[in-house]
Order: C-alpha cells, then sequence, then structure tokens
C-alpha cells in the first residue's frame, strides 16, 4: 500500500500513526467563535485535522427549495438564507487558517461544488475531502484532485460498482478511500466495518480508512484495530446544540478518549512476530520450573 505524504510532511497510510480528524463541518452554526473554541478543543484532545465542510448554496442548494421555509436558531425563514447563515466567508477561514497554523493541526473540507474547491484553495489545504454524496460526480472529484492535493473519498451510500468507478474516473494517485455508513447516527448493524478489509483488498495500493456516524467510541476503535489508517468523526462541544449532525457527533471528552484509545491501539498491535520480552524473562525462570519436558500423559 502506498503511503500518502502531505504537503506538510505528515504521512497517512499502513505503518503509521493513525490521522484523526475531527469533522466539524456546520456543527458550528455560523459562529467563528464556537468553531475557534472547537478547534482549541480538538486540538486539546490530540486530533491531527478538523474538517469544514463548504458549499455554494446557489449552487448546491435545488431552486425549488430556495424559499422553502425552515425552522432554525434565526427563526423560521426561507431554506436559502438558512444555508447562507451557516457558511463561512474569506474573513471567517482566514482567522481559522491563522489559528490552526498557531496550534499546528491541520484543517481542510469538504467541498460540494466546484465555486467551494475555488474557495478553499486559496488557503492551500493540505488535502480534500469528497462527501459519499459527491462519490457520483465525477467532474467536481476530478476538480479537487486537479489541485494536485491529496483527496479523501468518502464510501457511504454507494454501491461496489459506483466505487469502483469513481475511482477508475479519478485514478488511485493522492487517494485514500473512507468506509462509511450514511446514516446519522448509524446503527452497529450497518457500520459493516469488516468492509475496510475488503476495500483494502480490492485497492492495494490506496490508503483506506473510516468515517464513522455512531454513537459511542468502541466501533472507532474497532476500525482502527481491522487496519483503518485514518479516521473522522462529527466532532461538537454539547450535542444538545442544534443541527442535523450534533446527535452522532463525539464531544470533548469524547474525542480524547477516542484519540487515547487509538494511540493505544496502534502501540497494541505490534508487528506480528512472536517474540520473548524481556519483562516476561523473570515469569518463565519463575513459573516454567520443567521448561523442556514433555507433559506427563495421564
Amino acid at each position: 500500500m502506498s503511503v500518502i505524504i502531505l504537503p506538510n510532511q505528515r504521512k497517512i497510510g499502513k505503518g503509521q500513526k493513525v490521522y484523526i480528524i475531527a469533522e466539524i463541518g456546520i456543527n458550528h452554526n455560523g459562529s467563528l467563535d464556537l468553531a475557534l473554541r472547537m478547534i482549541e478543543a480538538a486540538h486539546r484532545a490530540g486530533c491531527d485535522a478538523v474538517k469544514f465542510q463548504k458549499r455554494t448554496p446557489e449552487v448546491c442548494v435545488p431552486k425549488e427549495q430556495w424559499y422553502v421555509e425552515r425552522d432554525t436558531p434565526w427563526g423560521r425563514i426561507p431554506y436559502i438564507e438558512y444555508r447562507h447563515k451557516v457558511e463561512f466567508g474569506p474573513k471567517e477561514y482566514q482567522a481559522i487558517d491563522a489559528f490552526c497554523k498557531k496550534k499546528g493541526i491541520d484543517w481542510f473540507a469538504s467541498c460540494w461544488d466546484i465555486p467551494a474547491v475555488d474557495f478553499i484553495e486559496q488557503f492551500n489545504p493540505p488535502l480534500y475531502k469528497a462527501a459519499s454524496a459527491c462519490l457520483t460526480d465525477w467532474e467536481l472529484l476530478r476538480k479537487m484532485k486537479s489541485t494536485g492535493k491529496p483527496l479523501i473519498l468518502s464510501t457511504g451510500m454507494s454501491t461496489q460498482e459506483e466505487i469502483n468507478s469513481a475511482v477508475t474516473a479519478i485514478g488511485e494517485e493522492n487517494l485514500l478511500l473512507a468506509h462509511s455508513t450514511s446514516t446519522y447516527p448509524c446503527p452497529p448493524h450497518e457500520l459493516n466495518l469488516r468492509m475496510i478489509q475488503t476495500l483494502e483488498h480490492l485497492f492495494p495500493n490506496i490508503p483506506i480508512g473510516y468515517s464513522g456516524h455512531e454513537t459511542g467510541l468502541a466501533t472507532t476503535i474497532a476500525a482502527v484495530a481491522l487496519g483503518a489508517c485514518f479516521v473522522e468523526r462529527h466532532f461538537t462541544l454539547d450535542r444538545a446544540m442544534w443541527g442535523s449532525d450534533q446527535a452522532a457527533s463525539v464531544e470533548p471528552t469524547g474525542m480524547e478518549k477516542l484519540v487515547r484509545d487509538i494511540r493505544d491501539i496502534e502501540v497494541a498491535l505490534g508487528d506480528g512476530i512472536k517474540k520473548v520480552y524481556e519483562s516476561e524473562l523473570s515469569a518463565m525462570k519463575r513459573l516454567r520450573i520443567h521448561h523442556g519436558l514433555k507433559p506427563q500423559p495421564r
């Protein structure tokens, strides 16, 4: 399997540290202050990166939905107005970029349309992410790949044939695949974590990771044990906050535990070569009194 080297020289792939991404998405609800607090919390937890979502509302929202009124934190307003309220512009992303550089944590975004890629590219992110919903939008995938940055392609709500076609369309170079199930929150019986190993077998030259939308942490830790080179979980300061992704998000205390347990798993997996450790020697001398003798038949 190839190892992806980010512009900042961080590596993602087999044998490397698991790259842990806190997906802020739009859980900031349009508040820069809240977004910066979330970045601070993700950094404190030990995450390698935070990720946002970037849309151009007029491109992403079908016109027939623009003026459909929705209940939001700003009252009942047209959907297109709501979409603008949760989108950050240049000023906010300049602040995010400066804050992340100060903290030494990566940031990047899922871009949902081509103008969004042009917008985010001005900040020179180390990589991009394509949401599961965009897997069949080859024009958008090619646009992100054309930046020369690595691209994480999430595979939720997709058939194996669609995944194969997308990989063929954009090429394996600088590509990472994330196993995912696009249900929020996702019940355990639909996580299908063995798909991580299936994707590893099908695409041996592509780093495989996991984007989880479940509640709890154990299954994400299991994804690492099954071989995920990177993991992504939605992140929030409080799951009770308004927003469709909050319920499937991890709070700061949970993220700290997740990062700690993933780092323990990395060390515990070892190299698969049997050895006798120095720490075992005293027990071996003490307990194997008849070491070398064959067991006596009963």
